[in-house]
């Protein structure tokens, strides 16, 4: 297949395609901030899809019915095409826009392009696009400058190898790994802004373990970000029978949560954006909606959460107890014990430490959902986790309907592999977390299996040293040997002072 340029496809490796994406983005290297630029690669690499898998569904309809030119052929492909995943308007296609590259108000023109997909495909990606502007002065520069960046951007996504049809990548996997990819590469260089979207893979896959959502349940992330962790706990249930629910309250990035869900094939995902404490919006007969796995990696501490607004709430989500007026973490706690089902509900949270031992209200809060048997497990993470945040953090685990009351203290903090940047979770070091979990197990240094009395007795306090005693003796010093060894240095010093000595007197010095 000729792919924009007019080259052949041949056969390209996800690392490369990888490759191909991360060069492009030196279009806007050094002149547009990663956190706005991520927006542009990965719009234009969903708008590079959507038109290779059209195409691809296209070509095979024609072997099937016939050249379109015939009337009959022409009427079967386009009844056919109406009930595809998507629709794709002939002008909108990445091929029509690479034709128009050269053309003056080429970034009106990707913006008219992007609207009409919106218009056409409305229940899928209504509003998708709505926070990118290809036309934009302000993120890509004065016309000439914005126009050249567009063409080389084109110019980089109609790359022979980046033929993203179906019937040459195969697995959706392939497209879906490479917006994970530069989710991920984005997130590296992001700094703190990084947090608002991203979860480490290794994290989401951890707590997907952590909760094994299983065939039928809803999975929800009232924080979803990008929607990585939504994604990971979706391909954990090992079948298609499962749904995703998820909010976001950042414009941008709730757009990339949605594509990010199309790409991974999970169109009827319900995402959707806004404040997941002020204005929940996953409701169903004005309540909140139950699910029975509800995960997320929600922004430490928030300070703006929304204290005022909710001392009213009309979901009545903060009978535990309100939190700290600049401090949000159990907010988001308590918001998510709440959409739980009675039956099997099950939350897995992302906290800073502080949410564990801190006092006030939120030691108050704490003790009233440990004497409620909800908290099932702690578990103590890496430092450096997560890109923007340097802090170590902790898993909370809630579940209702618990056989015992019981907490696993899992002190998982010094096991990983250190990178140059982030430190990484391997996969022994996950499987061990959950084995533990899971087993119950007490093991020594590493994790505790806490009775209620015990933690009543600690003034409901869930620092994990103060059940996991990870102290390490020191070494008895020998001091006899030291001075020994002190001894011989004062000798062998006294020896070269003496040699020096000698040859400073030859010197006559």
């Amino acid at each position: 297949m000729a792919n924009g340029n007019g080259k052949q496809s041949e056969t390209v490796s996800q690392s490369e395609i990888n490759g191909i994406l991360w060069k492009a983005c030196d279009t806007f290297r050094g002149a547009v901030d990663p956190s706005e630029y991520k927006n542009y690669i990965l719009v234009m690499l969903f708008v590079k899809y959507i038109s290779d898998v059209w195409q691809d569904h296209y070509e095979a309809l024609v072997a099937e019915y016939g050249d379109p030119k015939s009337k009959t052929a022409k009427e079967r492909i386009e009844r056919r095409l109406k009930r595809e995943r998507f629709v794709l308007p002939a002008h909108c296609t990445f091929t029509a826009l690479y034709d128009q590259r050269n053309e003056a108000n080429i970034g009106e023109i990707i913006n008219t392009a992007l609207d009409e997909i919106e218009d056409s495909n409305k229940e899928k990606l209504e509003g998708v696009f709505r926070n990118i502007d290809f036309n934009s002065e302000a993120s890509l520069g004065q016309t000439k400058e914005r126009n050249n960046r567009l063409k080389s951007l084109l110019e980089d996504f109609s790359d022979s190898r980046l033929d993203l049809r179906p019937s040459r990548v195969g697995s959706m996997d392939v497209i879906g790994n490479a917006y994970e990819y530069l989710i991920g590469r984005f997130a590296a260089g992001a700094g703190k802004k990084a947090g608002e979207f991203y979860t480490p893979p290794e994290v989401s896959q951890l707590i997907a373990r952590l909760v094994d959502p299983q065939p039928g349940e809803r999975i929800c992330d009232p924080a979803c970000g990008s929607g990585s962790l939504l994604i990971k706990c979706g391909q954990q249930v090992g079948s298609k029978d499962f749904s995703l629910w998820g909010q976001e309250n950042i414009g941008a990035t709730w757009a990339l949560a949605k594509m990010n869900m199309f790409l991974h094939g999970m169109d009827n995902a319900r995402i959707e954006w806004g404040d997941t404490i002020r204005n929940p919006k996953l409701l169903s007969d004005d309540k909140l909606m139950k699910f029975e796995v509800v995960v997320a990696n929600p922004p430490f501490s928030l300070e703006k959460w929304g204290s005022d607004e909710v001392k009213a709430d009309p979901y009545e989500r903060f009978h535990w107890g309100h939190p700290p007026e600049k401090r949000g973490d159990y907010a988001f706690i308590i918001h998510m014990v709440e959409t739980i089902t009675e039956t099997s509900g099950r939350v897995a949270v992302v906290v800073p430490l502080g949410v564990l031992f801190r006092g006030g209200s939120e030691a108050k809060i704490r003790k009233q959902l440990v004497e409620a048997n909800l908290i099932d497990g702690v578990i103590g993470l890496p430092t450096n986790l997560f890109y923007g945040a340097g802090i170590a953090a902790a898993i909370l685990i809630f579940r209702k309907h618990k056989s015992d009351q019981t907490i696993m203290f899992v002190d998982a903090s010094s096991e990983y592999e250190e990178g140059k940047n982030q430190n990484r979770i391997l996969e022994n070091h996950i499987e061990k977390i959950v084995d533990t979990y899971k087993e119950r197990a007490t093991i020594d240094k590493y994790s505790y299996l806490a009775e209620y009395q015990e933690i009543a007795e600690n003034d409901f306090n869930l620092n994990i040293p103060r059940y996991v005693d990870t102290f390490e003796e020191e070494e008895l010093v020998d001091i006899q040997k030291v001075q020994a060894e002190l001894d011989a240095v004062d000798s062998d010093l006294n020896k070269v002072r003496s040699r020096m000595l000698s040859c400073l007197k030859e010197f006559g010095l």
